[in-house]
């Protein structure tokens, strides 16, 4: 066989984010009829792998043999052993499940939602959690279940279980073995992911299973099983950790029902592990994910926000920055998260290099633990710390000061037909996200060909046409910008210019105000151009997209503070925003 790579180009993480189906459709699909010649072939390699590994505990006879010696059946008929490369037979256990995950087709990955985890971000995910568990820098023994609900090929099991076998070197070994599935699950719908998991979970296991007298050593205990993830086990956990399949999802109306607690508008599946895994934690239990951070600000995670606020709050988290070759096709930021039943008041916040040669995480913050169902500012950067702190405190939001944002309406692709590049009766000049660059309202020329749309009717005219004075902010941005939060005031003289109407393209955002507003547009749009309302922007929102709710949710201090920046000129507002977003600190 052809040795898949370890290490793919692509992003270890599924090309298309969207699971496609219901979750219906995603849990009773066959995932062994979907196996790619590649992926049978790294099973099928699994057997030789093991005898290797076998060998190396320095046993021999039938636990040489992998359908002996584990308690678990192969999903498939893997016929004869095959001859492996000399490199297959020194991998870790963690690269045999990476090995079988690369071989899945792009298309097999995206439907269900499947991704491996990093070795390096498993143990980082691993001593979060066992820091919330309080074990301290030595080794602990497991004294309860550690759980994965999605546990694909076992890596994030990997950690807890060397730790547990570490620090249990003294105990009779057969006693160890006996006890492993009360302190080990593994859970994952793909029954050739959970015999991967099992065989290289048992791999750990290879040295105990050495040490105990041939006469009564017995195969060895299957630690995962083929599941629902998100259906209620038997146990309660007193670890959940996961890095859970994600994309929208159509729910039935019993699972609608049964996570309506933390659902909100469209159903994502990793927040809906998320929720599960909070049903499924003990009193005293840890939840640790690997996740989007979609969760801390977007608008269909409130309801998640707010029960996750009530019953496991925030207690550690590590944001995932420079992915280079890893996770490199997700816009969307991506963090380690770490929440607990016992309240913290203070969330540590750090972040890590993920695309450095030997990663390792850099602290950035201690904040103060006070969460809600609106958005959470947590600073990226330690510079970003002061601002995060004091935006928390705020008494109100862009929102609550006046001012609705809504996202424009053309969506391009589906006007393609009536897109011009040559004004006429009848069209509107199109505004679009590159026409704010650099905060000036223009023509950009890379949008001549499509510069008007062809106005159908006058119900087409209400829906497309913004005839008000407006503040306009690029929805999403690339990025290597410099700035995350793009925007610009479109005045009353910007609509005579062009006839007294625009249409704003969909990745575009439109600020307008509702009745008594309590800052002006001229001074909201120089607000926004600010560095420092910048940063709060990126402590709100980790991706390079900023929506419209989150806009809405931009915390502001009191009107009275709002007021007396109105006749500032732009160097003395932008030195009152920093002094305000950054009690203490010197002018900028």
């Amino acid at each position: 066989m052809t040795t898949p790579s370890l290490f793919p180009a692509e992003s270890v993480i599924a090309r298309d984010l969207g699971a496609r189906g219901s979750r219906a459709d995603v849990a009773s699909a066959d995932p062994a009829a979907e196996l790619s010649p590649t992926a049978a072939a790294v099973l099928a390699a699994i057997p030789t792998w093991w005898r290797a590994q076998a060998t190396a505990a320095g046993l021999e006879g039938d636990w040489l043999d992998v359908h002996r010696a584990i308690d678990a059946k192969s999903p498939i008929n893997l016929g004869p052993d095959l001859a492996l490369d000399a490199a297959w037979g020194a991998l870790a256990p963690e690269d045999v499940g990476l090995a079988y995950v690369s071989a899945l087709s792009a298309a097999t990955r995206a439907r269900h939602g499947r991704h491996y985890t990093p070795t390096i971000l498993a143990e980082r995910l691993w001593a979060m959690a066992r820091n919330a568990l309080g074990h301290g820098q030595r080794s602990a023994q497991l004294t309860r279940l550690v759980r994965d609900p999605a546990c694909g090929g076992g890596a994030l099991l990997l950690p807890a279980l060397r730790e547990h076998l570490a620090a249990s070197h003294r105990v009779d070994p057969q006693m160890v073995m006996a006890g492993l599935p009360n302190l080990i699950e593994g859970v994952d719908a793909d029954p050739a992911a959970v015999w991967v998991a099992n065989v290289v979970l048992a791999a750990e296991v290879l040295p105990v299973l050495a040490r105990v007298p041939e006469r009564r050593r017995r195969p060895l205990p299957a630690l995962a099983r083929v599941a629902d993830g998100l259906a209620p086990g038997e146990r309660r956990a007193h670890v959940t950790l996961m890095n859970p399949p994600y994309g929208r999802v159509r729910l039935s109306a019993e699972d609608r029902t049964r996570f309506a607690n933390v659902l909100y508008g469209h159903a994502n599946l990793y927040g809906l592990f998320l929720g599960a895994a909070l049903e499924e934690l003990r009193d005293d239990g840890v939840l640790a994910a690997l996740v989007p951070t979609s969760f801390t600000s977007g608008r269909y995670f409130t309801k998640l926000r707010a029960e996750m606020a009530r019953l496991a709050p925030l207690r550690d988290v590590t944001f995932l920055t420079k992915r280079d070759g890893v996770f490199s096709s997700v816009l969307q930021e991506t963090c380690l998260a770490v929440f607990t039943r016992q309240p913290s008041r203070r969330t540590t916040v750090s972040n890590m290099d993920v695309g450095a040669p030997a990663p390792t995480a850099t602290s950035v913050a201690s904040v103060k633990a006070h969460y809600s169902d609106g958005p959470w500012v947590l600073p990226r950067r330690p510079d970003d710390a002061p601002i995060a702190a004091a935006a928390s405190r705020m008494p109100m939001t862009l929102g609550g000061a006046g001012w609705s944002a809504s996202t424009g309406p053309l969506v391009w692709n589906r006007r393609r037909s009536d897109l011009h590049a040559r004004s006429a009766n009848g069209r509107l000049r199109v505004v679009w996200a590159a026409d704010l660059d650099g905060g000036i309202l223009h023509r950009d020329k890379a949008r001549s060909a499509m510069r008007f749309l062809k106005i159908r009717n006058e119900g087409d005219r209400a829906v497309m046409a913004l005839t008000e004075p407006a503040i306009l902010v690029q929805r999403t941005t690339a990025p290597e910008q410099h700035r995350r939060l793009v925007a610009t005031e479109l005045t009353a003289a910007d609509l005579a210019l062009e006839g007294g109407a625009v249409v704003v393209e969909n990745h575009v955002n439109v600020l307008r105000p509702r009745d008594a507003p309590l800052l002006s547009r001229h001074l909201l749009a120089r607000l926004l151009s600010t560095r420092t309302v910048d940063q709060l922007t990126r402590c709100i929102s980790g991706s390079v997209a900023l929506s419209a709710y989150e806009l809405e949710s931009l915390p502001l201090p009191g009107a009275e503070v709002l007021e007396s920046w109105e006749p500032l000129a732009d160097l003395a507002l932008e030195q009152a925003v920093a002094a305000a977003y950054r009690p203490g600190a010197s002018p900028a």
